[in-house]
């Protein structure tokens, strides 16, 4: 078993200068990095606190009653991340994600919502606006969310034995009151499509060898015919905090093939370019996808990673831009903006010419890199710029 890891680099407190560059850079939606990727999600993580303690993203031991979180003057405000946010739709993105920490902690963060889904896009296209929770809050937000403009909603639930469950979120908290979150989510409407199929609303299961990894078959149990799509996430070592390693890990594959001793499934087509989850349709006797029974995702990133292409940016809670969910270094958005004579073309340049510098590719590379490569004691945790 590996010790952990105490980060030895606050992240937080470090940044690269977020420059215009000597030529601008127009903001036409045609904006692509060094790997010819585009940039088309944007993940905004709107603080860096959180009510649970998993073991795989903030620790009891590294995030306890002595940790030093940002201060609430240090946090963008709303309107500046809806002014960043109407840059990186000028840019192309046409996703946002809100994140955490637990982004329910952040005061009306319906407000923020609100400003976010009227953002338009140049050609008229309604922005896909979504949530990450670990489902916490949910159950007395989900109404006010919905009626600010958001659109869908992911869930992050690691078991539905209570047991296991408390001891994951490592605070005690009940799994019942997380699967009222999920209900109340359903009954507002989050994730309903145009048509009203309910498309939207998915749970996230981080899949952890010697720890849950008896909640497979239970967690694709509950959620098959529910309309709720259930994705499984290999366990990840974002940051520097979890004492991650690969024998902890469960490839994708093999949680494939829990799922099939019980219910036989087909390949499904991407949805989208740049998905991040393979997904899997429930298969009806004649061994054809039926959509009533749903759909499973496995997100492979350790064993299969996906960055060729990868088209995420990660805005964090007070401003700076993180080029991958395994940076090393961000950069510093904030001081540049908050410049008086700094326009919203200025600021497409600066954003345009870091993206066009990104060649970012470590799940690729992870194999490769030294075992004791110290690049893992200055990555950045996930809980500061949401996964």
């Amino acid at each position: 078993m590996s010790e952990r890891v105490i980060p030895l680099v606050d992240q937080r407190l470090q940044a690269l200068a977020a420059t215009l560059p000597s030529q601008p850079i127009e903001a036409n939606g045609l904006l692509s990095d060094r790997l010819a990727r585009p940039l088309h999600d944007l993940r905004i993580s709107v603080t860096d606190r959180c009510n649970f303690r998993c073991n795989y993203c903030m620790p009891k031991e590294v995030f306890n009653k002595d940790y030093a979180y940002l201060p609430h003057s240090d946090l963008l405000n709303f309107e500046e991340i809806t002014r960043l946010a109407k840059v990186f739709v000028a840019h192309g993105v046409r996703k946002i994600r809100l994140t955490g920490g637990e982004p329910l902690l952040r005061k009306n963060l319906e407000i923020l919502v609100d400003q976010l889904a009227n953002i338009q896009t140049p050609d008229g296209t309604p922005l896909d606006l979504t949530l990450t929770t670990n489902g916490s809050l949910l159950a007395r937000k989900a109404k006010a969310l919905k009626d600010a403009g958001l659109n869908r909603v992911t869930v992050s639930l690691d078991g539905l034995d209570d047991t296991i469950f408390r001891a994951m979120n490592d605070v005690d908290f009940p799994v019942s009151e997380v699967l009222d979150g999920i209900a109340a989510a359903k009954d507002a409407g989050l994730g309903l499509d145009a048509q009203g199929r309910l498309t939207g609303l998915k749970i996230n299961m981080v899949v952890k060898r010697r720890t849950n990894i008896n909640q497979i078959l239970p967690m694709a149990r509950h959620f098959r015919g529910s309309g709720i799509t259930l994705r499984f996430i290999e366990y990840m070592d974002v940051g520097a905090t979890n004492g991650w390693c690969m024998d902890d890990v469960l490839p994708s594959s093999d949680v494939i093939q829990h799922i099939q001793q019980e219910f036989p499934l087909v390949a499904l087509e991407a949805s989208a370019a740049g998905e991040t989850a393979q997904r899997w349709g429930y298969a009806n006797g004649a061994g054809q996808f039926d959509p009533c029974l749903g759909e499973v995702g496995v997100i492979s990133s350790v064993t299969q990673a996906f960055c060729r292409d990868c088209n995420r940016a990660r805005l964090s809670t007070e401003g700076k831009l993180y080029l991958c969910l395994f940076a090393t270094q961000g950069y510093d958005l904030r001081s540049l903006m908050r410049q008086s004579n700094v326009s919203d073309t200025d600021m497409a340049s600066a954003i345009g010419h870091i993206w066009q510098g990104r060649d970012d590719r470590y799940s690729e590379l992870r194999a490769s890199l030294p075992a004791d490569s110290t690049s893992a004691a200055r990555r950045v945790e996930m809980s500061y710029i949401g996964g």
